[in-house]
């Protein structure tokens, strides 16, 4: 696959080759009635005979020309935003080295930036809590990164997974759902909404937490996450040392979310990440950047 940055060098190649064989297909065009071509061809190219002592040239019409500025632009904020995720990984990748795919951070900071360019008013602070769910309970795989100043905040730290996405607590999860009841978690891109007081049970103790809803932007992997309830949240089944199961919840220790938690809320982004090959296709905001 051509690396995302090499487009923008390509482009004017391209245009050229283009234009070169638009006038030299229009030398042996055979004269045309307005039947035989259609509206729609003759009104996107014009084919200008050149004079002598004059350049040849090829004039675009309106929507041929739309068309070719739309994919200029396109290329040229694809580049940019690969330049963001690249600049990102190479300042953090020699940090964070413990993942569970090469692909982790970078399709973390892929939909980090994309995401901000198309919602810029959603995106209200730069911190991104990053978890790679391809690594055990016992590992700790969270991180809170400043994506500005492309530094770690905080991590690596224990993070709890869905009780429905792993079969032991300390297991690996392979299992993840968008589905109400299915105590899973679920991959993808959230939106770091409002804190609340979070109360939960655990061995048949009640406790309270500060809780961050979630609003879920992978669309059919984790836009039900805020009417399932799933949001982050401390847990005292959450130590230094491992990570018992949640509902479903990206929970960490409870002083750890007390701490991290109110610096993501009202505009952080949260991206939950597992080697899994169906939502790694499929993934809107993982995909569009490929």
């Amino acid at each position: 696959m051509m690396d995302k940055r090499s487009y923008m060098k390509i482009i004017p190649t391209i245009l050229a080759a283009v234009s070169g064989a638009v006038y030299f297909g229009a030398k042996s065009v055979p004269a045309t009635t307005e039947t035989d071509m259609g509206p729609v061809l003759s009104a996107a190219v014009v084919f200008a005979t050149p004079t002598a002592g004059t350049a040849s040239s090829v004039v675009i019409g309106p929507s041929a020309t739309a068309t070719v500025s739309r994919a200029i632009t396109g290329n040229s904020r694809n580049s940019e935003l690969a330049e963001r995720a690249n600049n990102a990984l190479e300042a953090l990748a020699a940090t964070v080295t413990h993942l569970s795919h090469p692909r982790a951070l970078e399709d973390a900071f892929d939909s980090y930036f994309a995401f901000k360019a198309a919602h810029p008013e959603q995106v209200k602070k730069p911190f991104l809590y990053f978890v790679d769910y391809g690594l055990p309970a016992t590992t700790p795989r969270g991180y809170v990164f400043n994506m500005e100043t492309l530094a770690i905040i905080d991590g690596p730290f224990m993070v709890a997974h869905g009780r429905g996405s792993a079969q032991n607590a300390a297991g690996i999860p392979t299992r993840f759902s968008n589905s109400f009841g299915a105590a899973t978690t679920s991959l993808g891109l959230y939106v770091a909404q409002e804190l609340y007081q979070f109360t939960g049970h655990t061995g048949g103790q009640a406790y309270a937490s500060v809780g961050l809803r979630l609003a879920g932007v992978s669309a059919g992997f984790n836009d039900n996450a805020r009417a399932r309830g799933v949001v982050a949240h401390g847990a005292p089944y959450v130590t230094a040392t491992r990570a018992g199961r949640s509902e479903g919840c990206p929970a960490l220790e409870p002083a750890r979310a007390a701490q991290l938690l109110p610096k993501l809320a009202n505009g952080g982004l949260v991206f939950l990440f597992a080697p899994d090959a169906n939502w790694m296709t499929r993934d809107p905001w993982v995909t569009q950047s490929e």
